[in-house]
This record gives structure tokens, C-alpha cells and sequence, in this order.
């Protein structure tokens, strides 16, 4: 089961220390957690609070890799009625403002590791033997993120990291970069993807991998 440490340490194999990936998919909206380090050594801080979602990872959620990312692109879409009336003014009924997100991949391997990392739940970090991780973050790759697409037919979580400061209050507003400022429920819109290369590892096609270039699009509910 995932907690605060097991998130604090899939973060430390991301190059920007102590900020989440900017995206999450969960199957549930995910629960505060304190983050308790298990020595001095550690980068985070003590008293740091975390949204951590629930279950195993792969399975429950998924941690999306940076590599090769291209830009989020927001498009909002505002729900409403309008209505001229007979003096000219425009009288408007707002429902509600949906938000549309659309990112792709280029060159992604087609999974992040070479064999099941089995994940320490106290720490996070992988334990398995002779272990390569692909994507260099040890966020998801083609193969997982085309599972997940498969098996969530309907809405799902999710969770996104970025510069939103304003959605917090208090003088210290500006320190919340990681954490997850915005979570959402969405479903897919589209989801397309191509297979470019294919490669092995030191002549071990067993261990190898596929470069996908992936395109998506969710919408939220």
C-alpha cells in the first residue's frame, strides 16, 4: 500500500528533487499523509503533508514519466446559456467550466523497467536484483500507460503538479511545490499511439524495449 514515505521515495529517482512527476492517474482521489523520513539524510522535510493515493501502484495508480513530455495544454469549456433579451442585453445561465487536458509523448520506452522493481512499501524505492529502469524518472511507460487506458473505460483520478499557488492560502502559500495542487476527475477523450524503434539491451532482447510516441487526451467529468 502506498503512504507518504513509499511517494517520497518514487520521487527521489526524479531529477527535480523533492517535486512530484506533473501527473498522476489513480483509481481514487487519494488521502493527506504526513511524510516521516526514515534518516537525517533525507531531503524532505519532516512536517511536509503529501496526497497520496491509495492501493498498489501499476494497478491502483500510476506515476506518469517527465521524459520526453510535451507541454499540458488546457482548454477550458464553459457550460452555459445565452440569451439576448428584447432590450439588448445579454442575459447568460452558467452551469459550470469543464476542463480539457491533452499532452503527448515522444521516443517513450515502451515500459519503465526491465522486470517488476517490487517497490519497498515503507520506502519506495525498488528492490529487485539486476533492475534497470528505462524511463529515467521510473514513471510509466507505453506499455503501462496503454493498460491503463484499456482497463478505465470510465472516470478516473487525476492528479497534477505545477506552479498553482494561489490555490493555497497562508504566508507560506508559495511553498507548495510539492504537492499536487489540482486533482480531478476525468475520463479519456483520446488515445492513440505509434510504435517508432525497437531495441534491445547488451544484445538481450528479453530485456529490452520499444520507443512509442504517444498522443492523449482527457476531459474532465
Amino acid at each position: 500500500m502506498a503512504t507518504a514515505n513509499y511517494i517520497a521515495g518514487r520521487w527521489n529517482l526524479s531529477p527535480l528533487k523533492g517535486r512530484p512527476q506533473a501527473v498522476v492517474w489513480s483509481d481514487n482521489f487519494g488521502q493527506n499523509s504526513t511524510y516521516s523520513p526514515t534518516s537525517s539524510a533525507n531531503y524532505l522535510s519532516s512536517s511536509a503533508v503529501y496526497t497520496v493515493p491509495t492501493g498498489t501502484e501499476f494497478n491502483n495508480f500510476l506515476i506518469l514519466s517527465d521524459d520526453n513530455r510535451s507541454e499540458l495544454k488546457f482548454a477550458k469549456q464553459r457550460i452555459e446559456t445565452q440569451q439576448r433579451m428584447i432590450n439588448g442585453t445579454l442575459r447568460n445561465y452558467f452551469v459550470a467550466e469543464k476542463l480539457t487536458v491533452s499532452w503527448s509523448w515522444e521516443n517513450l520506452p515502451s515500459r519503465a523497467y526491465n522486470r517488476d522493481p517490487n517497490f519497498s512499501s515503507s520506502t519506495g524505492l525498488a528492490t529487485a536484483g539486476d533492475l534497470s529502469n528505462f524511463t529515467s524518472d521510473g514513471g510509466a511507460g507505453g506499455a503501462e500507460l496503454l493498460k491503463w487506458y484499456e482497463s478505465h473505460s470510465g472516470p478516473f483520478w487525476m492528479l497534477l503538479a505545477y506552479d498553482r499557488y494561489d490555490q493555497f492560502s497562508g504566508a507560506d502559500r508559495y511553498q507548495y511545490l510539492s504537492q499536487y495542487n489540482q486533482i480531478i476527475q476525468v475520463q479519456f477523450k483520446s488515445f492513440d499511439y505509434d510504435v517508432v524503434k525497437r531495441r534491445s539491451v547488451l544484445g538481450k532482447p528479453q530485456s529490452g524495449f520499444d520507443f512509442w510516441n504517444i498522443n492523449l487526451s482527457v476531459e474532465e467529468v
